[in-house]
């Protein structure tokens, strides 16, 4: 018997091109349509890729378009409206991170998800990149004992002097920008799925650097959006987290995970914001030496390299979870449950910037 090919509809041209499309197409997936808001963008994309149809407008894509399942790749302002349409026309959904605009709108998007009985999964693909696979695996075999501390920080910034950064979206609060959504989130969905929910949470959001270039105008405008942030958490299974981050940090060296228990410590560093493919774990046990040392990758954790782009790999085997998950009938994890207890903690911190002291995060 033929099974059919999963026909999906792109919604957004920047990662939907540069690596939601090609994921699509290199798993097998049909995608058969594309959206942008400007028509240009996504009959260029079309051409570029192969792709049968391109809309200006989702809601006339999502009628028109002969569609199985929809990607959700825009700015996070536009996620709840389009999630919901894409729910009520009966289509299976990955919708972009940060999930929501707040709270509120995700438990409607993820209440609305159950109801529909479809799959829906949330892009926080970095929980298959093989570091963060593997540190997974580890916590659960109490490589370390119980978890105590979690410590991570990222930082990033310019290198030389220069003209300031153009202005997009993600320097724009108002469409969903800002460091804490666009990287953060990543973070806090790996902390939930290596140590479990977070209870409560206190921290800030900072802007540093607010000069950006109108790109048509030529002048100088202001971003609204966070470039850095720190908090600190509880954790609901005993100890505690904490993480500091800014894009505005001269000569900044990347990333920096610890994770320390009772019984040994793992830790993960690379240069940038992303876990790399070749990403490199470290650990040490009590009594079985005196100094951290490389841990050998388990190779399956690797099933394929993909040079076009480093989150390539770990998208697809989100992309791959998403089919299987079609066929099972069910919303493999990072799903749209996923995406809400992750929204609540990123609305924790800023309520916390906000007002001051600690935010309960509640038990869903």
């Amino acid at each position: 018997m033929t099974t059919r090919k999963l026909r999906i509809g792109v919604i957004g041209v920047g990662f939907g091109t540069v690596v939601q499309i090609p994921a699509f197409q290199s798993e097998g997936v049909e995608v058969v349509a594309v959206c942008a808001r400007r028509l240009n963008k996504a009959e260029q994309a079309a051409q570029e890729f192969g792709i049968p149809e391109a809309f200006s407008d989702y809601r006339v894509m999502l009628q028109k378009a002969n569609l199985d399942a929809v990607s959700v790749a825009t700015p996070p302002v536009y996620h709840y409206e389009m999630t919901m349409a894409a729910l009520e026309a009966g289509k299976h959904i990955i919708c972009e991170k940060p999930f929501a605009m707040s709270s509120k709108q995700a438990r409607e998007m993820w209440k609305s998800a159950e109801a529909s009985g479809l799959t829906t999964m949330v892009a926080h693909e970095f929980r298959f990149a093989p570091s963060r696979a593997y540190i997974k695996e580890l916590l659960e075999q109490r490589y370390v004992g119980d978890v105590s501390t979690v410590h991570m920080s990222l930082f990033r910034g310019p290198v030389q002097k220069g003209t300031p950064r153009p202005m997009a979206w993600g320097s724009n609060k108002s469409l969903g920008g800002g460091f804490l959504g666009a990287l953060g989130s990543h973070y806090i969905d790996c902390l939930r799925d290596w140590c479990g929910e977070i209870t409560r949470i206190g921290g800030a959001v900072f802007l540093h650097d607010r000069n950006r270039l109108d790109t048509e105008t030529g002048s100088i405008v202001l971003a609204s959006a966070d470039q850095a942030f720190s908090f600190i958490a509880s954790l609901k299974e005993g100890g505690w987290a904490s993480f500091s981050a800014s894009s505005a940090a001269p000569f900044g060296p990347g990333a920096r995970i610890t994770i320390y228990g009772t019984e040994g410590t793992l830790e993960s560093t690379y240069s940038g914001v992303n876990p790399p493919p070749h990403g490199i774990i470290s650990g040490a046990r009590l009594g079985e030496g005196s100094a951290l040392r490389e841990m050998p990758m388990p190779r399956r954790l690797r099933p394929f390299d993909d040079d076009r782009d480093e989150r390539m790999m770990p998208f697809r085997i989100l992309v791959k979870n998403f089919i299987q998950g079609i066929t099972d009938g069910a919303s493999p994890s990072p799903n749209f449950y996923d995406g809400l207890r992750c929204q609540e903690i990123l609305d924790g911190i800023r309520k916390s910037n906000d007002e001051g002291g600690w935010v309960d995060i509640p038990e869903s």
